[in-house]
Formats: C-alpha cells, structure tokens, sequence
C-alpha cells in the first residue's frame, strides 16, 4: 500500500531527528516532536481547506514542486535538523517557509501559533520557531510526492483533501475553524454502533464543527450555510468558550502549566489547595479535553496535553491518591458500552503510569450506563453521560 502524504511527513518527524532541536530550545524531545506533528499537520489542513479557491493549488505547487526547495529542506532535516531553525544556517528554507506558511494561513498565522501553543503547552514564541521549521519540511515532503506520483496541482489538491480526516487527530482542538471548515474528528460513531454508547462532550463541540467542514467539501462554500448547521456551529463555539480563556499557573514544585480557567486541571487544583474540602465519594473531576479512536479505547494525540497536565499536577502533590472513571449512556449494548468504559479509563490511568506517576496512586473502574448525570432521553443529556472522571480519594 503506497504511503500517504500524513504517514511520510510523520515519518520525518522521529525522536531522533526531533532531539537535537529539543535540546537546542530546552523542551523534551516528546513534546517537540508533538508541536512539531501538530504544525505540520495544520499545514496540511490548511492547503486541503483552500484547495478549492482558484489560484491557490498552483502557488502551493510552484512552491513544492521545484527539486530545489525539496531536496535542501530534506538533506537538512537528516544532516542537522536544526540547521531548519530560524537563525539556523539554511537562511533561504527559512523564508521559504515563511513565504509557504503565509500563502497557507494569510492573516490567521498569530491565531494557529496561539492555538498550538496551547495545546502544547509552549510559549508562543517558541511555537513560532517550531512551525517555522516544520515549514520546509511540509513542502520537502509534499515535492517528493509531487515528483514521486507525477502530479499536478489538482492532483495534490485533491489527494490533501482525501487524506484531510486524518490530519485532525493531530490538531488541538478548535484549530479547525480557522482554516474554514477543516475541522476535528469526533471519537466515536453514531449511536447505532454497538461500542459507540460512550462519545465524549468535548467531541460533541466538534461534532458541529464536523458538519461544517462537510459542507464546506461538498459545497465549495459557495452554497448558503442552513440555519440548522449555522445553529450546531454556534453550540460548538459555545461550549469550546465555555472553558474559559488560558492562563498560565505556577504548581508547588515550581512546574509551571496553561491551562483553562473552567478546566479539569485548575478545578482539580482548587480542590487539592482548599483544606476545608475533604476527600469524598461524590467529588468528581470531568476531563474535557481527551479523545479516543472511533468506538476503541486508544486515545488519540491530541488527548496528550491534558494527560500531561493532570500528571504534572500528581507529580507536584505526590500524597495524592486517584480513581479514573469511565462512563457512557444507555445507548447500544448494555455489555459492550461497559467494556469500553472500563477499557477506557484504564488508559487514561494506563498514561498517568507512563507520564511517571506511580500505580500504587491510581485506580481505574468503568460504570458504563450507571451514574448517568443527565437525561438519557435527549441528546444533550446523553452527551454528559458519555464522560471520562476523576475522583481524588487520597489528599
């Protein structure tokens, strides 16, 4: 089976040639490779969600298309990865990249960089460095399937939007609607499938983005946006605000974090510092921002940066005891909705051990349709009954 376009770029990106840069900005290796996998990937969201304008694919492809450009990005990415870096010695790539990214993201650029910065949990700035990284590489890669497949600008248009639903695992979410209409996955099916009771409410937010982005495919954006959809977009926009702005919070052991004001994190926070609020069986912490692979337990990169938080905050209260919750409606098969709850949180618990936090503090336990906390009659109820929680059971 001939690799995609996704799967060779990803290939670029391994620890090994991620390091060295790591290193040189005073970040893990893991989470430069992430905010490097999520750059490139919005690269490749972006061009497929302006495919269809003309002019576009052409500029794109002039770009890529000349052995030049290609051959240096890759021969750099293997020689001295950060030559790639801005200030690094292949000054030409770097406006290249510069002039790749602005054809792609025109005025929205501060707005992409800020969205991956969050999701990663790096400044800006160095954010903006590792996209202007990622930049020569994206049009090395995209050139030597240019030349690899004998294309044309149509050809690559159209190969980047059938490949666009695999680009979304590794996009923070919202990011989608900047690029008018590539938007994010949802992490299960429709309620029909047998394992697909327990769908997530922060997956529901980009459900309505989906339906955007489907239209915009079909329709070219030049067909007026129904009501009914214009709604869903507006819920989706709703509920992602409804996590309040970002802010940057300093832990007890002096790990800084961004995090959202309304966030699992800050509330999980709060609770741990207030000693009048004693450990319970009742207080139960939501996570918002994890995803999981259609009706499977895997979750999805992009669930990293909360996992990464949540560790980050054990780490900094190291008495602390918890217990993953896995939940669904009672959509489906009674029996199959409880195995993938219980499969499910004892991933979540699964990445807590493999973030360094020692087993002997966490448990896991799937509830499939019991506890439900909404009204499984309507949709918005069985939305917050398909949900991923956290209960502190040791301070």
């Amino acid at each position: 089976m001939a690799s995609t376009i996704l799967d060779s770029l990803m290939g670029m990106l391994s620890p090994n040639v991620v390091g060295p840069v790591a290193s040189q900005l005073g970040e893990s290796t893991d989470t430069v490779q992430r905010a490097l996998q999520a750059g490139s990937a919005s690269m490749l969201a972006g061009i497929a969600a302006k495919a269809g304008q003309p002019g576009f694919m052409s500029s794109i492809f002039n770009l890529v298309s000349s052995p030049v450009n290609t051959s240096s990005a890759l021969s750099s990415l293997v020689s001295n990865p950060s030559s790639l870096l801005p200030g690094g010695s292949s000054s030409p790539l770097g406006s290249l990249g510069s002039q790749f990214m602005s054809s792609i993201f025109g005025s929205n650029l501060s707005s992409v960089t800020d969205a991956l910065s969050r999701s990663t949990g790096l400044g800006g700035n160095k954010m903006g460095t590792l996209l202007s990284m990622a930049a020569p590489i994206v049009v090395g890669v995209l050139g030597q399937h240019v030349r690899q497949s004998g294309m044309n600008a149509t050809d690559l248009g159209n190969t980047l939007k059938a490949e666009a639903p695999s680009f979304q695992r590794f996009l923070p979410a919202g990011l989608g609607s900047l690029f008018g209409g590539v938007t994010q996955p949802t992490p299960d099916a429709p309620a029909k499938a047998a394992a697909a009771g327990n769908r997530w409410l922060w997956p529901l937010v980009i459900l309505a983005l989906l339906v955007l982005g489907a239209l915009w495919f079909f329709n070219r954006a030049k067909e007026p946006v129904s009501n009914a959809v214009q709604t869903a977009a507006n819920a989706g926009s709703s509920a992602m605000s409804a996590l309040g702005d970002f802010f940057r919070t300093k832990l007890p052991d002096g790990v800084e974090l961004n995090i959202p004001q309304f966030g699992i994190e800050n509330k999980l926070i709060a609770f741990l510092n207030d000693s009048s609020k004693p450990v319970d069986t009742t207080t139960w912490f939501n996570f918002d921002r994890l995803l999981f692979d259609t009706g499977k337990a895997t979750l999805q990169p992009s669930s990293q940066e909360q996992l990464n938080n949540i560790a980050a905050i054990l780490k900094a209260y190291p008495n602390v005891h918890v217990k993953i919750g896995g939940y669904t409606d009672n959509t489906g098969d009674p029996a199959a909705n409880q195995t993938l709850s219980e499969a499910r949180a004892k991933n979540v618990m699964d990445a807590l051990v493999a973030g360094g936090i020692d087993p002997s503090r966490l448990e896991s336990k799937g509830y499939g349709d019991q506890y439900p906390v909404g009204d499984n009659s309507t949709e918005e109820g069985r939305a917050q009954n398909r949900r991923i929680a956290l209960l502190v059971t040791q301070k």
